[in-house]
């Protein structure tokens, strides 16, 4: 394995995953609030699937985004 090529494309992947999911979660949220089915002032539970086949991972983070 080459460890710098793993380490590059493994940054790269992160970056999108993060990038993306802060935004289909900001517009989600602005929508919701928008269309009157959460106030803005909830705390919402979140759950984020990590899955890879190839190694078998799965890997699951829950948590709580507080929107005030």
């Amino acid at each position: 394995m080459n460890e710098d090529q793993f380490n590059t494309s493994l940054r790269k992947f992160l970056k999108q995953v993060g990038v993306t999911s802060q935004r289909e979660i900001e517009k989600a949220v602005r929508d919701a609030i928008a269309a009157g089915r959460i106030q803005g002032r909830e705390k919402l539970n979140a759950k984020m699937v990590l899955t890879i086949d190839g190694v078998g991972l799965v890997h699951e983070i829950d948590d709580v985004i507080e929107l005030s």
